[in-house]
């Protein structure tokens, strides 16, 4: 089935949802521990088997177009530096200087071919080559090319630089992003604008990407917001491997019904709206006029997370009035994400941490949440020997 014919698939079964007042579900109703959330050990797992193993993606290509561009940042407490050399190619290192561990660029993006440690002044160039060694001739013989950035996996797909934290080097980035691959190359995000990002604090990783896989608290927590655009409670599910595609109903889905049912797919966006989540961590939309895309990097406990939001959209501005939308827009997502979701997290958080409950219900409705929490388990649990299906 070509994309067009998917996506006409799945606009019927939305308006079916709409018209039937129902939604894609699951088998039945399941329970998780509440120490999934709180548990340092558990937490310690997850880190270990997930954000320290599986391919991340790390950077935004728009983030870094450039020869000579960087980001560096810090996952799980990696310190991680990616760059395009000269010839236009990504690399990614530990942002350690091998010398005595000194961290070598700040976090943040920027341009320039070489780096060098602020503690002793040893150089690197921007493919991680050891170039210069302070008093060389004072500090002794050494094979400076046994000395280099410790280098990381990391691959250029679908206008996203992917790393991963893990020693392994055989790692296959596109076995591993499946079918959600071609689904982020069919909008060829390299070619968007990169209208800035926000970054927002808060509560386990978990139950922030909670918030982006199902549209049942709509109605409650954004009835002034969201719920105005998208419809509550009516989704479609789609699974690639471990990555979703969540299909959501607008609130003028009607206009569905001014085009014929082979063209329905025109309306993605204005119609039937998207969220693409890529495991662990990054949650994609890309409609209102501006692109959202959520990076959740959990922090230092269990208890917190720091969210990097990247705007994009499809042309730069051309007026200073398409300027002043796209930053009322990014303002508007910020806002709602921050002020509705992140906040309720963090009371949920104190909720969990206060033993109150055993256990976390997610409904027949949540299924992208059962789904996620599924393979949270196969990665860290090795007693489970096949990946969940949706």
């Amino acid at each position: 089935m070509d994309r067009k014919a998917e996506y006409n698939k799945i606009a019927e079964k939305i308006v079916g949802h709409v018209k039937n007042g129902t939604t894609d579900q699951a088998e039945g109703v399941i329970s998780i521990p509440t120490s999934d959330y709180t548990c340092k050990d558990r937490w310690n797992s997850e880190m270990k088997n997930i954000f320290q193993t599986l391919p991340l993606m790390a950077a935004m290509t728009i983030e870094m177009p450039n020869p000579g561009d960087y980001k560096s940042l810090e996952i799980t407490g990696v310190p991680v530096l990616i760059t395009r050399d000269k010839n236009g190619d990504v690399n990614a290192f530990r942002n350690v200087c091998t010398h005595r561990g000194a961290i070598i660029a700040e976090p943040g993006t920027g341009n320039k071919s070489r780096f060098s440690c602020p503690y002793h002044g040893w150089t690197y160039t921007n493919t991680g080559s050891l170039m210069g060694v302070t008093d060389k001739e004072k500090f002794g013989e050494f094979d400076t090319s046994c000395f280099g950035l410790a280098k990381l996996p990391c691959k250029e797909l679908g206008g996203m630089i992917f790393v991963s934290l893990s020693k392994n080097e055989d790692i296959n980035f596109e076995e591993f992003l499946d079918g959600m691959l071609p689904e982020i190359e069919h909008f060829k995000l390299e070619d968007w604008y990169y209208h800035g990002y926000k970054v927002i604090e808060g509560a386990n990783w978990k139950i922030a990407f909670d918030g982006y896989l199902e549209g049942y608290h709509f109605d409650t927590a954004h009835k002034d917001t969201i719920a105005n655009m998208t419809m509550n409670d009516i989704m479609d599910f789609s699974a690639f491997g471990p990555h979703l595609r969540i299909a959501f109903a607008s609130t003028n889905i009607e206009e569905i019904f001014d085009l014929p049912k082979e063209e329905w797919w025109k309306k993605e966006g204005s119609g039937v709206d998207f969220v693409r989540t890529i495991f662990p961590n990054i949650a994609i939309s890309l409609g209102l006029g501006i692109g959202q895309i959520a990076q959740i990097l959990p922090g230092k406990t269990p208890n917190d997370n720091t969210t990097i939001l990247h705007y994009l959209a499809p042309q730069p501005p051309k007026t200073d009035e398409d300027l002043a939308e796209l930053d009322q827009n990014m303002e508007f997502l910020r806002n709602v994400v921050n002020d509705e979701d992140y906040l309720l997290g963090i009371e949920i958080q104190k909720g969990l941490n206060s033993q109150s409950n055993d256990s976390v219900l997610f409904g027949r409705n949540e299924k992208g949440n059962q789904f996620f929490h599924k393979y949270v388990d196969y990665y860290v649990d090795d007693n489970i020997k096949e990946p969940p299906k949706l």
